[in-house]
């Protein structure tokens, strides 16, 4: 079979499409033909060396397809199924442990950008009914990690207001989770052709923030001045002030990431202090948050949005399109 491998130094133009093989599953695994994976802004660290990952790492931590084969003992999974990958796959359910973090596929374990899989059964859940496989496999990070963040550490409740940030995978994933469990939802983005999707998808208000810098007191206004009960945190350092800001007293902030840069590292503590903010880093979710989440996905017929699609051979052209950041949505590779 064929894998894209990413060899020493890491950069783009060390990325190689080779050979690979996939064993026959042993005791409790399962054979995948991965039929699509998708990129994440992690995906594109490990690319560039931010993590130090093994020479000849095979990316991407999402990874979708249907099974081949099944193991002995194995009795969850049958030859046909479509399966979506996990991304903590020891991290099974409930209170996290740092000893359950370190087996992520795409770095520092082998990822999906590849055309067959052998893993455990605890790397793969079923895939929602009626997503197509490119669908599915924006699901393990992007998914999971709005999930996580909203309806487990949340939670959100009926007639609460959340804030997403852009229109990435995860906000994305965020604003139609929010939707469904019957909250408003403002949402910001840098243009007025995104600020007009984001209302197509659900979105209650839309703030431009190329327009409207401080758009944590137009949020603040939104809410009539109360603030909003759950923010889901992108940005990072240079958008944590605003994010404060538009929270309510006693709000929470979900803390995803730092698609702004890292080169802030201060935040505003007397905010923070005052306010009473619970602010909460978000690592992807468990095994059974994805499960949960699938359910979800199922009763409201939730469709991820895909932003655009490559072949395994053009994954560096992919990145780049992830780098210029005009993505709506998630960048999938067919496979």
């Amino acid at each position: 079979m064929k894998a894209m491998r990413l060899f020493h130094p890491a950069g783009l133009d060390n990325l190689r499409l080779d050979d690979a093989s996939a064993p026959d599953p042993g005791p409790g695994e399962i054979k995948v033909r991965i039929r699509a994976a998708s990129l994440n802004f992690r995906d594109g660290l490990v690319i560039k060396g931010f993590f130090p990952v093994a020479d000849g790492l095979i990316p991407l931590s999402d990874g979708a397809g249907e099974v081949l084969g099944v193991g002995e003992g194995v009795g969850a999974f049958k030859p046909g199924d479509a399966v979506v990958s996990t991304f903590h796959p020891t991290w099974q359910g409930g209170p996290i442990d740092r000893a359950e973090l370190t087996a992520s596929p795409g770095g520092p374990a082998q990822g999906y950008a590849c055309e067959e899989a052998t893993r455990s059964v605890a790397h793969f859940t079923h895939a929602p009914a009626g997503l197509s496989h490119a669908e599915a496999a924006t699901l393990t990070c992007a998914g999971v990690t709005a999930w996580r963040a909203l309806m487990v550490d949340g939670p959100v409740r009926p007639g609460e207001t959340v804030l997403v940030q852009g229109s990435g995978g995860v906000s994305l994933f965020a604003l139609q989770f929010a939707k469904a469990a019957g909250a408003t939802v403002i949402a910001t983005s840098s243009s007025a052709e995104r600020c007009e999707r984001l209302k197509a998808l659900g979105a209650d208000h839309v703030i431009n923030y190329r327009e409207m810098e401080t758009w944590g007191e137009t949020a603040l206004a939104l809410t009539g001045g109360l603030g909003v009960d759950h923010v889901v945190e992108v940005g990072g350092p240079h958008t944590m002030r605003q994010s404060m800001v538009a929270a309510r007293t006693g709000g929470h902030i979900a803390v995803i990431g730092a698609v702004g840069g890292f080169d802030i590292d201060t935040i505003p503590f007397a905010i923070l202090q005052a306010k009473r903010l619970r602010v909460q880093g978000v690592t992807v979710g468990s095994r059974r948050d994805q499960i949960e989440m699938i359910r979800a996905i199922e009763a409201h017929d939730i469709k991820p949005v895909i932003d655009s699609r490559f072949a395994l051979k053009d994954l560096a052209d992919a990145f780049r399109h992830l780098d210029g950041g005009g993505h709506f949505g998630k960048i999938v590779v067919e496979i």
